[in-house]
């Protein structure tokens, strides 16, 4: 595709993403292709496209002689980093975050625990570069800043993890950690506590302290819960 016709395919695959995850289209409803042709002021391929897209996270199907059908949210690819996206800019944001940071609790402690087991010298001093990097960013209001180091930092202990599956989590936590920082669902500065807590969970994996890097991960989580119930009950 052209970088025009990229930018046209992102645009109605957000929109389209939006209102289906918002719940403005049911599932059920029919999407008429010539309809979201006219209404975008795009091509009928730009539109076949996006459905193909949307398809495959299973939030439509094609049937013949019906059309693009909205699927139940029980069929989703709830792990999709867009559907997740398009999730926390809706209403439902409070719940998502809460879900997914459940998620985060039950799987980054354990991944924590193997780092500290087989991460290379490279990850633990990448480790340990993005937690002073959100040590140098955790004042000033600097959220997209800290953001960046905060998003590292877990796509590394998930990548040390050794586990392949965990590793695949990591778009997946960042966009948990992005939607958090772009709704207003952190506070302006953030908690101290968890800096130092990120600090400490890269010296484990460092010091090889298995345990240490479980227990220090769960607090993070735990903290994170408890944010949410103050910032998004």
């Amino acid at each position: 595709m052209t970088t025009t016709s990229q930018g046209l395919h992102t645009h109605v695959l957000d929109a389209l993403g939006l209102e289906i995850t918002s719940g403005e289209r049911r599932p059920g409803d029919v999407l008429r292709t010539d309809e979201i042709a006219q209404r975008f002021e795009v091509s009928r391929t730009v539109v076949r496209e996006v459905v193909r897209v949307l398809e495959s996270m299973h939030l439509v199907e094609s049937r013949r002689r019906v059309g693009v059908t909205v699927r139940p949210t029980d069929a989703w690819n709830v792990y999709d980093p867009r559907v997740i996206r398009w999730r926390l800019a809706g209403a439902d944001r409070p719940r998502q975050l809460r879900s997914l940071t459940v998620l985060r609790s039950a799987i980054e402690p354990v991944a924590a625990s193997l780092a500290a087991r087989y991460a290379t010298p490279a990850q633990c001093a990448a480790l340990t570069e993005c937690a002073l990097g959100m040590v140098e960013t955790s004042r000033g209001q600097r959220l997209e800043e800290y953001l960046r180091h905060d998003i590292a930092f877990h796509r590394v202990v998930l990548n040390a993890s050794g586990n392949e599956m965990f590793a695949r989590l990591g778009d997946v936590v960042a966009e948990v950690l992005a939607g958090r920082t772009h709704h207003q669902v952190m506070f302006e500065d953030p908690d101290p506590a968890a800096v130092t807590l990120h600090v400490r969970v890269a010296e484990a994996v460092r010091e090889k302290d298995a345990e240490a890097a479980e227990r220090l991960t769960r607090e993070i989580a735990h903290g994170a819960l408890d944010e949410l119930d103050v910032l998004a009950p």
